[in-house]
């Protein structure tokens, strides 16, 4: 696709409200993609979005793992207030994202907005699809409802011709569906087919919306780069990084058809293109895993490589390609989309802003602070650090077995650690968080820091647990309901 052409007056006289697509990466690190210096990763449709849109440096997500990261980007809202915590959803799971938070979806729709989503949903299913994306806004849906390791894998082919996937997965369930809206299209999913249906889903979603003469939101949450990776033919062997290169640089290829689909519908001037990633690498998979960058440990951690990701912004005529040191989070996507498309903000305590003035106009944030809440929240311990302007303040600290490191034994230690007084960063200076501030001359930025925790732990109010509501294997998606012997017996065959 080509360089934007920038047309301020087109961001004051705009016939119609713009478009949006999101892209959302798994288990992505923030030195994955070769716009953020990764050597060897082959990644030309985000790089070409990075070098003609934004790329921002200090962008965070809510949370180190999926489902509750997912949530906080469709409410714009911490996940502890919608109840997606502590952990994930599993198939069986109980609960889901409560039909009462508003969503993103829900929001455009509001606007007459069409909408769907294409990928990895993990926000619930429940009894009779009760959390399906088809409940939560969206028109369309079609995607593995979870994670595509929640599902034994071992005898799924992830390669082509016939390479089985690396490792089991989750064992004495289901294998993972294949849904369309609140069907199972294929049961276990096909792997090698399953980013060209995801790609022609996206594109007829696109041209259909276009063809209507009215704005679209687009959501696609790709399993990609999340274990068991996984690459259809046109990718396969293709990356010098190997299996996890592949994966990537497949996502990279669905993100190339969908800017291709908007440059030959003629609305890729009208439409916000916004990237990013849900929570940091799984380190503890080694080459098979993502890499953090500068950042320090990865999933499951609140150290910067589990809670800060890459992001980019595209927009041609109305964001001036750059880069961007203003701090942004993953809540602050829902009300910047709210505010381009006009429609009200939901009546909730909400925690993201407005980025519209560091989209359009290069200008400063209106946030100051990131909190980071560990992947089991709870309110005896709240938040585990404090991110306010450059400094970030760490009250706990704790590893993650996800983030398994020979060279940092501090990335997988589940010995919980506290920290009076709390340890102190300059994330300008130090980004790595090596060099701890410990002299008297800090004490004004951590009285700071403690004075914006103690405001925001005041202001939240913790939902009730929809993963502490448990597991009920009756739940768990099968193409043949009431078969037996379940879960072996739940095994459909379709073509994409």
């Amino acid at each position: 696709f080509n360089a934007p052409r920038i047309n301020v007056a087109s961001q004051c006289a705009r016939a119609t409200p713009p478009s949006f697509v999101l892209l959302f990466a798994d288990d992505l690190g923030y030195g994955d993609l070769g716009c953020f210096g990764h050597p060897s990763s082959l990644t030309p449709n985000l790089d070409r979005l990075a070098a003609h849109g934004l790329r921002f440096t200090d962008f965070y997500v809510t949370s180190p793992v999926c489902s509750p990261s997912r949530a906080a980007l469709l409410t714009g809202r911490y996940q502890t207030r919608s109840g997606i915590y502590p952990g994930v959803l599993y198939p069986a799971s109980k609960g889901g994202l409560p039909l009462n938070e508003t969503t993103i979806a829900e929001l455009l729709k509001s606007k007459g907005y069409t909408t769907a989503i294409v990928g990895k949903w993990h926000l619930g299913i429940g009894l009779n699809g009760t959390y399906l994306p088809t409940r939560q806004g969206f028109d369309n849906y079609l995607g593995i409802p979870y994670s595509h390791d929640q599902g034994p894998c071992q005898n799924l082919t992830c390669f082509p011709p016939d390479v089985k996937c690396y490792g089991f997965c989750d064992q004495g369930v289901v294998t993972v569906p294949l849904m369309f809206n609140e069907n199972i299209k294929q049961q276990p999913a096909d792997f090698l087919q399953l980013e060209k249906a995801y790609s022609e889903f996206a594109t007829q979603f696109i041209t259909d919306a276009v063809r209507n003469n009215g704005p679209f939101f687009l959501y696609y949450p790709s399993h990609h780069t999340h274990y068991p990776q996984y690459a259809g033919a046109d990718y396969a062997g293709k990356s010098p990084r190997g299996p996890f290169g592949d994966a990537l640089m497949e996502f990279d290829g669905t993100v190339g058809k969908i800017l291709q689909t908007l440059e030959e519908t003629g609305v890729i001037n009208n439409t916000l293109v916004f990237f990013t990633g849900d929570n940091g690498p799984e380190l503890m998979r080694k080459s098979r895993g993502g890499n953090a960058g500068l950042m320090k440990c990865g999933k499951g951690t609140t150290y910067e490589g589990g809670m800060r990701e890459p992001a980019i912004a595209y927009w041609p005529g109305s964001i001036q390609p750059g880069v961007t040191h203003a701090l942004a989070s993953s809540l602050d996507i829902l009300p910047t989309f709210a505010k381009l498309a006009g429609a009200a903000l939901p009546d909730v305590q909400l925690d993201g802003v407005d980025m519209t003035n560091i989209l359009l106009n290069r200008g400063a944030s209106e946030r100051q602070t990131i909190f980071y809440y560990p992947i089991a929240p709870s309110e005896k311990y709240s938040v585990f650090a404090v991110r306010w302007k450059n400094f970030k303040a760490h009250y706990y600290t704790q590893g993650a077995i996800h983030s398994e490191n020979p060279q940092d034994s501090n990335c997988s230690s589940l010995f919980l650690k506290r920290h009076d007084p709390p340890l102190l960063y300059n994330l300008e200076a130090d980004p790595s968080e090596n060099y701890n501030l410990n002299s008297t001359e800090w004490d004004s930025v951590l009285k700071q820091i403690q004075a914006v925790k103690e405001q925001f732990e005041a202001s939240m109010v913790f939902g009730e647990s929809e993963i502490a509501k448990g597991r009920d294997s009756a739940l768990e998606p099968c193409c043949i309901p009431n078969c037996t012997p379940k879960p072996t017996c739940c095994r459909c065959t379709s073509a994409l």
